[in-house]
C-alpha cells in the first residue's frame, strides 16, 4: 500500500504525487513536484492544485493536532493566490486552535526559492473513521480488515 508519507492510502494524492514530509503536534509539510499536468494553460500551478495542496497541508495538522486520532472534514476555506507557482512546492499547514468537535488552521504554498506562492485558513470537523462500506453483492471474506 503506497501512502507517500501519509498515514492513510489517499489514492487522490499518489495519483498527483504528493508526498507528506511530516505531521506532527499540530504541523504538517507536504509538497509537490510541479509537472505539466498539473499546470494551467499559463504554465504554472492550476489553482485547484493549489488549494488542494493547501486543503491537505492544513487537514493534516488539524489530525496531528487529535489525541484520539480521528479524521477531519473540510467544513470551509478561504484561499488567497499571490504568485505563480513553479517547480517544487511545499505546502506547510498548522493548527491554530481546537474544540472538542473542530480545528481551524492556516497554510501557505511557498515555492523552491522561498517565495510565498498561496495562503489560506480552512475549519474542519473531527470525525472519527469509519469501516469502508462493500458494495451490495460483494462476497464476504471472513476476514476483518
Amino acid at each position: 500500500m503506497q501512502t507517500n508519507g501519509f498515514h492513510h492510502k489517499i489514492p487522490f494524492l499518489s495519483d498527483l504525487g504528493v508526498r507528506c514530509n511530516f505531521m506532527e503536534d499540530g504541523r504538517s509539510e507536504i509538497e509537490l513536484d510541479l509537472l505539466e499536468r498539473h499546470q494551467n494553460s499559463w504554465d504554472m500551478a492550476h489553482g485547484g492544485v493549489l488549494m488542494t495542496l493547501l486543503d491537505v497541508a492544513m487537514a493534516v495538522a488539524g489530525r496531528s493536532a487529535d489525541a484520539d486520532g480521528r479524521g477531519v472534514v473540510t467544513i470551509e476555506m478561504k484561499t488567497s493566490f499571490m504568485a505563480p507557482g513553479r517547480g517544487k512546492l511545499t505546502a506547510r499547514g498548522v493548527a491554530v486552535h481546537r474544540t472538542s468537535t473542530m480545528v481551524f488552521c492556516e497554510g501557505e504554498i511557498v515555492d523552491a526559492g522561498g517565495s510565498i506562492v498561496s495562503k489560506a485558513s480552512g475549519t474542519f470537523k473531527y470525525i472519527k473513521r469509519m469501516p469502508p462500506k462493500r458494495e451490495p453483492g460483494a462476497a464476504d471474506s471472513g476476514a476483518d480488515g
